[in-house]
């Protein structure tokens, strides 16, 4: 195993940037995610560390090895494609034999390695299966075993799980992050799917038009945003706009007034008296009460303009002044009409305020 290193790497498509990342370092072990919309970067990024494509400027280092300039045969990492690339006309074992093969590994090696593989994979017993025979799940651990079995430094996923139905995509992502936990192989996962890159992730790379604009962990990219894109794409969410009036005493703690002069209570960092800011809410960060039951900060008028019952929660269409919010309930204890009045609750630890 080993850790990936890219520093001032950078590739342009004529004047278009398609990936600029002046220093990235993922630590030996590390599962890390590239996630954004199309176009980000994000497999760009992916393919310069395997050596499809090259970089117009600045090198990879995988440990301690630059491997800038080597072909993708020579940097002992493996790729898990989105289409899984198995091979129609062989079977399971075949399938993830091949690379062991082309290495010219003597048959009793590879029958054992092919074997330790589908133990890991859980797929013993179903190596003389073709592709054709197997489910989506079933092909996507063929891949997993095909890429792990010749022992590579570094594991590269290009959105695996995409093709999967959703409730199939779902059980996956738990079972990829098992499967990851247990080989504790350095890898990169691209996708735009947010659920996985929290699900799968050590920690997550937010790009936008090439660049990165948020690394951290899971919880903290979706809970406090740097920025209103990062927001945005991570989850529904609600931007009012305002401008810092306070600065709390806490750390973080600041208080905005809204252009209709509703004073809002929230954290950020970085923020300045008098800047223009807005403020990420989140619907499960509102709750609904009955008009004059709340008390306290951040608690506004508002009415119900429509419901909607998804069964596991219900969300609620709520006119909040000159704002419409969405706020989601997992009781139904208190179901809400549309048309009924209600004090709207604004948590200020969901209130998430960001630079304009």
């Amino acid at each position: 195993m080993s850790g990936i290193r890219l520093v001032g790497i950078e590739k342009r498509y004529g004047q278009i940037i398609a990936s600029r990342i002046d220093e990235l370092e993922i630590a030996d072990g590390e599962v890390i995610s590239f996630l954004g919309p199309s176009g980000c970067g994000k497999t760009t990024a992916l393919r310069i560390i395997a050596g499809l494509t090259p970089q117009d400027r600045g090198d990879v280092y995988l440990g301690a090895r630059r491997v800038s300039d080597l072909p993708p045969e020579q940097r002992n990492t493996a790729m898990v494609f989105q289409n899984y690339a198995l091979f129609p006309h062989m079977t399971v074992f075949e399938n993830i034999a091949f690379g062991l093969r082309v290495r010219r590994l003597g048959k009793g090696e590879i029958e054992a390695k092919v074997a330790s593989a589908l133990e890991l994979v859980k797929l013993g017993g179903l190596e003389g299966r073709y592709p054709r025979q197997l489910s989506g799940g079933q092909q996507q651990r063929v891949a997993l075993a095909r890429a792990v079995v010749t022992d590579p430094d570094v594991l590269l996923f290009d959105e695996p799980l995409s093709n999967l139905d959703a409730k199939l995509r779902e059980h996956m992502r738990f079972e990829l992050r098992n499967f990851l936990k247990a080989i504790k192989i350095t890898s990169v996962y691209v996708t735009h799917d947010q659920a996985e890159a929290l699900v799968l992730s050590d920690k997550v790379v937010v790009m936008e038009n090439g660049s990165i604009v948020q690394l951290d962990v899971p919880h903290k990219v979706y809970r406090t945003p740097r920025s209103r894109f990062v927001a945005d794409f991570m989850g529904l969410t609600r931007f009012i706009e305002a401008v810092v009036q306070a600065l709390g005493a806490a750390p973080g703690a600041v208080r905005v007034t809204t252009s209709g002069g509703e004073l809002i209570e929230g954290r950020g960092a970085g923020l300045a008296l008098g800047q223009k800011v807005v403020v990420c809410v989140r619907p499960e960060n509102i709750e609904l009460a009955q008009p004059g039951e709340r008390a306290g900060g951040n608690v506004f008028a508002g009415v119900v303009q429509g419901v909607t019952d998804f069964g596991e929660y219900i969300d609620y269409h709520v006119q909040m002044g000159p704002w419409s919010l969405r706020a989601k309930s997992l009781t139904s204890r208190k179901p809400w009409k549309e048309g009924d009045p209600v004090a709207v609750w604004l948590d200020p630890e969901g209130c998430v305020v960001v630079a304009e």
